[in-house]
C-alpha cells in the first residue's frame, strides 16, 4: 500500500509539472500537507512527502492524509549582495593586472630583441 501511494504522489507531481504554464508563471509550485488526519496535517515540502509516507509506514498507520495543491510559482530575482559586487570588482582588477603584466612583458621582450 505504501509504495503504491508514493508512486501515485510521484506520478501526480510529474503530471502537474508537465502542464502548460501560464504566461507570467515561472514554474509549478506545490502546497503540501501530510498527517494522520486532515486536522493534524502539517505543511511539508513536496520533496518530503515520500519520507512522510515512510514515517507513516514505520508507525504502522492504517490511514493518513495527503494534500497536494498545485500553484503558480515565481522565481525571485537575486540582488547582488555587497560580497558579489566586491567579487566582480576583484575579478576586473585581476584581469586588468594580467593585461598590464602581459603588456610589460611584451615590451620587455621587444627591447631584448632589438
Amino acid at each position: 500500500m505504501y509504495e503504491g501511494v508514493k508512486s501515485d504522489i510521484r506520478k501526480y507531481l510529474k503530471r502537474e509539472r508537465n502542464k502548460e504554464l501560464p504566461e507570467d508563471v515561472d514554474f509549478w509550485d506545490f502546497a503540501c500537507k501530510f498527517g494522520s488526519t486532515p486536522e493534524d496535517a502539517k505543511v511539508v515540502h513536496p520533496a518530503e512527502l515520500t519520507k512522510c509516507v515512510d514515517t507513516a509506514e514505520g508507525k504502522e498507520w492504517t490511514s493518513f492524509y495527503v494534500e497536494i495543491l498545485a500553484k503558480p510559482g515565481h522565481r525571485a530575482k537575486k540582488e547582488k549582495s555587497e560580497n558579489e559586487g566586491n567579487q566582480a570588482k576583484k575579478e576586473q582588477r585581476v584581469k586588468k593586472e594580467k593585461e598590464d603584466v602581459s603588456s610589460v612583458w611584451g615590451n620587455y621582450k621587444k627591447k631584448q630583441s632589438e
